[in-house]
């Protein structure tokens, strides 16, 4: 059995549907089908989702929004047309958005959830009705009525444990199960989103409850590439990947997964396979537990920009018991969370994201390090990229931190500050924000062209 998730880009229009249709009856092992909301139909588009946050607002301001609930009706009128299905779902679908609109907003966060839940439910309506259209056995599920229940916690939710032993008999349904990603429901019968990427969230939930073979994600890239597209033009494709590197990379910035979308699928030692509904032969990329294949020490490069870095100094810091105890407090007092923490006998580094660091918090930050801790120095960097090198491999092949260094310095890449995990599946290193592509640029030449001496 496959669980098989179509993201908003496959979903856009009815071109797209029919790809998904075809798709998912080419293979009688596709029995549970996971959509999102439509997404974008060209560059410029806007996300069903985006217009159905912007209606929400609008309504809890004014007690209408007539112009974006037609505009929002008509994204999948649209399809409905192209694919001929009757216009009874698109009545259904717009009754659906005007009930949830006229709703309790007592709450507004838990108003806007149900108000964007709707996007991936009312599609899988009309997925499913398609589907029946084209004389397919196929049904729409809810998620209430499946079992998926969730923590109370509006755009943050997360699986209730109890959730997979209700949503296994889903295995037994006859026909193609048309379920909607996104969201569950609390034990009051109230929906709460997952955070984002949540559609992905759904599919791994439910490919860990049926215990799928496989759990098939399409989107519109034929595979999972070692580095960013938009950064180095066609860099290789990854064949096969462990979870643990894709939680590094997507970490470190790669777009696919949201990092903890996996987690279930992981639990159950499913293995995932990204396709491209574009290119349905593709054989895209398979994320599994333990890599079979051999690969160099290297298997993707990640970055993203947007970080700073507290640098303290103090002399013999590290006979100082609680040092980093009472740093860590500070900066816990001021609510912010750190990313990593490289450390020395005199002085300690902590990287975290910039946006958490207002002028007036920094200044109180700088003052409270000096007074209580009697640092000798702290200082600020702003304006930094991270950038994740990772690979399995890395532990059993010897130079390649050297091998990452050396890329570095011909590129005139100044490196601001180096950590390895102790997994030794991760490399990070800070750069400048101004030098993040050069640095990529530099590392995918050395890691996955040039050969090595």
């Amino acid at each position: 059995m496959k669980v098989v998730k179509f993201g908003g880009s496959s979903l856009a229009s009815g071109e797209q549907v029919e790809k998904v249709f075809n798709i998912v009856t080419s293979d009688p092992e596709r029995k549970i089908v996971v959509v999102s909301a439509p997404g974008k139909r060209f560059s410029d588009d806007i996300k069903v989702t985006d217009l159905l946050i912007e209606c929400a607002e609008r309504y809890m301001l004014h007690g209408e929004a007539d112009e974006l609930v037609n505009k929002i009706v008509e994204r999948y009128s649209i399809i409905a047309d192209d694919l001929g299905v009757p216009s009874d779902i698109i009545n259904t679908i717009k009754e659906d958005l005007l009930t949830l609109l006229k709703g309790d907003q007592s709450s507004p966060e838990r108003y806007l959830d149900a108000i964007k839940a709707s996007g991936e439910d009312n599609n899988a309506k009309l997925v499913a009705a398609v589907f029946q259209h084209k004389g397919v056995d196929a049904s729409y599920v809810n998620p209430k009525d499946a079992g998926l229940l969730v923590s109370n916690e509006p755009g943050n939710a997360q699986t209730l444990p109890e959730s997979y032993e209700r949503l296994h008999s889903l295995r037994e349904r006859s026909g193609i199960v048309i379920f909607p990603g996104f969201f569950g429901y609390n034990e009051f019968g109230q929906v709460l989103t997952f955070s984002r990427s949540g559609s992905d969230i759904t599919g791994s939930i439910l490919a860990n409850a049926v215990k799928a073979d496989v759990y098939e994600n399409f989107t519109d890239v034929d595979a999972v590439y070692c580095v960013n597209p938009n950064i180095v033009k066609n860099p290789k494709d990854i064949k096969e990947m462990t979870y643990r590197e894709m939680r590094e990379l997507s970490y470190g910035g790669f777009s696919v997964f949201h990092e903890e979308a996996l987690l279930p699928a992981f639990r159950a030692g499913i293995p995932v396979n990204v396709r491209n509904t574009n290119n349905p032969t593709a054989p895209g990329t398979l994320i599994v537990n333990k890599r079979n294949g051999s690969t160099g020490p290297v298997v993707g490069i990640a970055s993203d920009g947007g970080f700073c870095s507290i640098y303290v100094s103090k002399y013999l810091m590290n006979r100082e018991i609680g040092f980093g105890r009472k740093l860590l407090q500070i900066l816990e007092d001021f609510g912010f969370s750190y990313e990593h923490i490289p450390s020395g006998i005199d002085d300690i580094s902590i990287i975290l994201s910039q946006k958490q660091m207002t002028e007036e918090a920094e200044k109180k930050i700088v003052e409270r390090i000096y007074n209580e801790l009697h640092a000798d120095e702290v200082k600020i960097e702003h304006d930094l990229a991270l950038i994740m090198v990772v690979g399995e491999g890395m532990r059993h092949n010897v130079g390649t931190t050297a091998r990452a260094a050396k890329a570095l310095a011909n590129a005139q890449v100044n490196i601001e500050m180096i950590n390895q995990g102790s997994s030794e599946v991760s490399m990070m290193f800070a750069v400048k924000e101004e030098l993040e592509k050069r640095a990529v640029q530099a590392l995918y030449e050395e890691f996955f062209v040039a050969v090595p001496v």
